[in-house]
């Protein structure tokens, strides 16, 4: 048995100057902008949201830009198989993630589960 749930909500930007295209999310999202503590995620720049709401950051990559979301789990392998079974992909697994490719093209990462009442809201898969 495992649980997950509809994480949030990553903005992919294909640029050079992160800084300005997290102030234009949080301008346009009217969420504040949260600096991440670790030196290893200088590509990355937070939304705050509420301490249960979706996680929303904004991610410098060397792709097209697009949106993408995270499912978040407290069993990734377990959550991966279950995807798979489903029809999805794994592309790859990046730090403490696993990125995942759905029937229909679209990119999703398979994140560990960081909000506090994750037990209690999220699906149970058996």
């Amino acid at each position: 048995m495992h649980r997950s749930q509809l994480g949030g909500f990553i903005i992919d930007c294909d640029t050079e100057d992160l800084e300005t295209a997290a102030a234009f999310w949080s301008q346009a999202l009217g969420l504040a902008m949260k600096r991440m503590d670790d030196p290893a995620e200088a590509n990355y720049i937070g939304l705050d949201t509420e301490p249960e709401g979706l996680h929303i950051e904004v991610q410098k990559v060397d792709h097209p830009s697009r949106v993408h979301l995270d499912i978040e789990t407290d069993d990734i392998e377990a959550e991966v198989a279950r995807l798979e079974a489903l029809g999805a992909k794994r592309v790859g697994d990046i730090r403490r993630w696993v990125v995942m490719e759905a029937p229909t093209g679209q990119r999703f990462c398979v994140v560990r589960a960081a909000r506090a009442h994750f037990a209690e809201r999220a699906n149970r898969w058996d």
